[in-house]
């Protein structure tokens, strides 16, 4: 299928089941039924919540089963599913034994798309992508570009395709569960970030995990953008099968080759959409037009500009869309200077390799850690830090395993190890940082774990430590 091809489905009388309830599951029920098809959704859940979702679906003629997940609806033709459900769950087992495809909520709104649908940006990687994706978006919009940032990113792609909004081109996070669900996407540039293990428990192995991350270059018509300095990002784009005429681009923190986007002199700059690539290279932004500069984000505004580049987007729409670009909350968000310390909330560091990323910004750290490590270890991220401590300051319940990397790789950096979980353990947290910073450091929450252990989400968590820090700044007034 060719990269802006519709595929045409007559879904009238056509037996569908769908996966889930919640964000992608009743917009993509909805729409089914719209459009004549037999819908059936099926629940792994049955509390209030959802018996009030399915009171609404039900009450316009689709079907619910709740409390069963696991069972295949008779006549089913087709199952769209939430991108989060696994794939060795019995309802997808069931439908591979006999012949059923499954869907994800991208693969429907790819499907869904109209005749004159505006092709899609797409970005992927570990991390950074809601970040590189709304830079887009901005640099994008700078152009004059009717556009969106959507996907995995909170607006629904769905929404995006079947709404009366009319798009140039759309900027679209996807992760790795939705890649694994869309056999048939093509974008017309698509983008990973960075490889690092994670979610593995639901893609199988590391293997599994780079293998749908990689699905974003299928089909690419334009360029497929890799990262100069993550070898296992320009392998998948070897492996990919694009249209005649793709390139692969790279971008990376150095002076960029031919075909690639770097970093020259403080100066983004382009050698891959310029003439006579050999010789040129086109100014694009000073480092400074990138909020905050740090590295990892640097990297980012990098792969934002080839997508925009990709798509035709002129030099001067990269520099104002990246001036105009402010960073979500909670992702390296600066937040006070008390007594010459400075206080970063990378509370959206929920893994090693963001924390690395993080770390790697700012010297000398007194760095605050731990949650949920969800089979994580912290060995390789310890040492490479190790050098860069002042101080550490560790809560949640795998505290332990970063304790003892920090016994190994550096066990002459202090550690103050807080046993209490309940509210205010952030508030004791931020107030020992400050006891260990001197002038000049930086307390970085930068946790490598996921929250739910103490927090309802990472922004919770990050609320709570800048309203720790807020707290310092009243006391040494």
């Amino acid at each position: 299928m060719g990269s802006q091809e519709v595929s045409n489905v007559d879904w009238q009388g056509k037996h569908v089941t769908v996966a889930g309830l919640g964000v992608s599951g009743i917009p993509a029920a909805r729409a089914l039924h719209e459009r004549g098809a037999l819908v059936t959704v099926v629940n792994d859940g049955d509390d209030e919540r959802s018996r009030a979702q399915a009171a609404e679906l039900e009450a316009d003629g689709i079907t619910v089963r709740l409390g069963d997940g696991a069972t295949l609806p008779e006549s089913t033709e087709l199952v769209v599913t939430a991108p989060g459900w696994k794939p060795d769950k019995p309802l997808f087992l069931a439908a591979a034994e006999a012949g059923v495809p499954v869907w994800g909520d991208v693969e429907l709104a790819w499907r869904l798309r109209g005749p004159d649908a505006a092709p899609w940006l797409a970005v992927t990687g570990t991390n950074g992508k809601t970040t590189t994706v709304r830079m887009l978006a901005s640099i994008l919009e700078a152009a004059g570009l009717r556009t969106a940032a959507v996907g995995n990113i909170g607006v629904s792609l769905l929404d995006a395709v079947l709404g009366d909004e009319t798009y140039d081109v759309l900027a679209v996070e996807l992760s790795s569960y939705q890649l694994h669900w869309a056999p048939s996407l093509r974008a017309h540039s698509g983008a990973v970030l960075n490889l690092a293990p994670d979610h593995l428990d639901w893609h199988g192995s590391m293997a599994g995990y780079a293998a749908d991350k990689g699905r974003i270059y299928e089909g690419n018509t334009v360029a497929c953008v890799y990262n100069a300095q993550d070898g296992a990002t320009e392998e998948l784009v070897r492996e990919a099968d694009v249209e005649e005429g793709c390139r692969a681009i790279g971008f990376t923190l150095g002076a960029p080759a031919p075909s690639q986007l770097g970093v020259v002199d403080g100066i983004l700059v382009d050698r891959a959409f310029v003439a006579d690539r050999q010789k040129n290279a086109q100014e694009l932004a000073e480092v400074g037009d990138v909020d905050p500069p740090a590295p990892h984000n640097i990297a980012n505004a990098l792969a934002a500009a080839a997508l925009a580049r990709a798509f035709g987007v002129p030099p001067a729409a990269v520099r104002d869309g990246l001036r105009a670009f402010r960073p979500d909350a909670h992702r390296i968000e600066h937040i006070a200077d008390v007594g010459g310390v400075t206080y970063i909330d990378d509370s959206k560091a929920t893994n090693t390799h963001a924390a690395e990323a993080s770390l790697a910004a700012y010297e000398p750290i007194v760095w605050i850690a731990g949650g949920l490590a969800k089979g994580a270890t912290f060995d390789e991220l310890v040492s490479g830090a190790a050098k860069r401590l002042r101080g550490v300051v560790l809560m949640g319940a795998d505290r332990a395993l970063i304790r003892e990397a920090l016994a190994r790789h550096a066990p002459e950096v202090p550690v103050v190890d807080l046993e209490r979980t309940d509210t205010g353990a952030m508030s004791e947290a931020v107030r020992e940082a400050a006891a260990l910073a001197e002038p000049g450091d930086t307390v970085l929450l930068a946790p490598a774990c996921a929250s739910m252990d103490m927090f309802v989400n990472y922004n919770k968590r990050g609320e709570a430590f800048a309203d720790a820090v807020r707290g310092l700044s009243g006391e040494s007034a």
